[in-house]
């Protein structure tokens, strides 16, 4: 296959490597047409078999807020698991968290922690004060059942709701989320209002500041900025990317026109030309590619 060869690197021409997470939760939450359950469990059955580091499944949220995957206790038991690829599902509060931790496939919660005031009461009903104690709360629970804590940095390069922000207060954030001993945060283009000099700033001050945390970037991107996004990301030292086939997605929360994510293809093509190594099976992403093509229609 020409195209999944496209996105084969040579070994003899690595030089680098990045944790590549998928998200077909982000692809789906918002998708505006129903997705059976069956569907669901093809799909991601299709895109474990790929090699992502991590799959980005589904979540355990208000399924009034986010009736697209109310299922996702349905789902997990018919995951074909092979212990390469780990399971990361979104939470939004100590109850989500208290359901997600039930299941041993599940080895990453995630959670989106706005540093804009208004798109936390939007996301999550609570206050950014409030948020940070239940952070807490749910990284002590993760700690005692061997699972980790993934944090989102929502509006992490910016928010179009006039609340203040600047770099220093997202990294400030960063900060607080590091001392209650969180090891992944995921700065999060929610809007994709990211600028390459925020970009560069951010990771630039933050990679070398916190070598205990991995730091990562959850764009959200359109085919004029992609490659700028990846460029000064990587350049700042950037190792670990989130995506989603043909780049759908977007937070039905942000009540905003959605921006897609940052689209897998393009992030394995990124990786091609710069020599950055995946765990990618070119064949078995094709055939994830063909069954999404056949969900999101």
């Amino acid at each position: 296959m020409e195209q999944a060869a496209a996105f084969t690197q040579p070994a003899s021409e690595i030089q680098d490597q990045i944790t590549l997470v998928e998200c077909p939760r982000d692809a789906m939450q918002g998708w505006p047409h129903p997705i059976s359950t069956a569907s669901k469990v093809e799909y991601l059955n299709a895109l474990l078999r790929v090699g992502f580091d991590v799959l980005d499944f589904g979540s355990f949220v208000s399924a009034k807020a986010i009736p697209q995957l109310a299922d996702t206790r349905e789902v997990i038991p018919q995951l074909k698991m092979d212990g390469k690829t780990k399971l990361l599902a979104i939470i939004a509060n100590i109850r989500g968290a208290e359901d997600a931790l039930m299941f041993d496939e599940i080895s990453f919660l995630g959670f989106p922690f706005s540093i804009s005031e208004t798109f936390q009461q939007r996301n999550t009903n609570k206050s950014i004060a409030a948020s940070l104690l239940q952070v807490e709360e749910i990284q002590n629970r993760c700690v005692q059942q061997g699972k980790e804590l993934v944090v989102y940095i929502s509006m992490g390069f910016g928010n179009p709701y006039g609340d203040p922000y600047n770099a220093d207060v997202a990294i400030a954030w960063v900060d607080k989320l590091a001392r209650l001993g969180i090891r992944t945060i995921a700065m999060s283009d929610t809007v994709g209002l990211a600028q390459k000099d925020t970009i560069g700033y951010i990771f630039k001050e933050l990679i070398p500041a916190f070598p205990d945390v991995q730091i990562g970037a959850h764009f959200h991107a359109a085919p004029d900025n992609w490659r700028m996004k990846l460029d000064t990301s990587f350049a700042a030292g950037c190792r670990r990317y989130d995506a989603a086939i043909n780049g759908i997605g977007g937070c039905p929360m942000a009540e905003d026109e959605l921006v897609g994510n940052l689209a897998t293809e393009s992030l394995l093509l990124w990786c091609r030309e710069h020599k950055v190594a995946t765990n990618i099976h070119p064949e078995a992403f094709q055939e994830a590619v063909a069954i999404a093509g056949k969900i999101f229609v």
